[in-house]
């Protein structure tokens, strides 16, 4: 929270991922690295992209919304991101093209397992 969404090191390893054709992913507070994360055009990574992350909820509900620099969901949707929150606490994984995201600890299995899918060789026989 307090240095991935500015660390350049951190967006410079998220573009040249996303744009070399691979999978980007993070969960809970995570996508805080993705905040800022610009590919080589300018384009914020998240603009019109569906994500979950730590919601506002969340945070408000164990007291930190004055502890964290921003409040992750908001923040997010202010970069053009369609965040896709659920209850509180759920699990919740949003798989938007090679984006994968998830909502908070209960999330992380099914982000890595859909991760592992994203990695998977296709079956179509061409």
């Amino acid at each position: 929270m307090w240095d991935f969404a500015d660390s350049q090191a951190v967006q410079k390893v998220i573009r040249e991922i996303w744009e070399a054709g691979g999978v980007v992913s993070a969960v809970c507070h995570g996508p805080a690295a993705l905040v800022n994360a610009t590919l080589s055009d300018g384009s914020y990574l998240i603009a019109g992209k569906k994500v979950a992350s730590f919601t506002d909820e969340e945070e408000a509900e164990v007291k930190y919304t004055t502890v964290v620099p921003y409040l992750l969901a908001s923040t997010l949707k202010q970069g053009g991101a369609l965040h896709q929150p659920a209850p509180n606490w759920t699990e919740k994984v949003v798989v938007d093209g090679r984006l994968v995201t998830g909502q908070n600890p209960a999330s992380a299995r099914g982000v890595g397992q859909a991760v592992v899918d994203q990695l998977k060789p296709s079956k179509a026989i061409a």
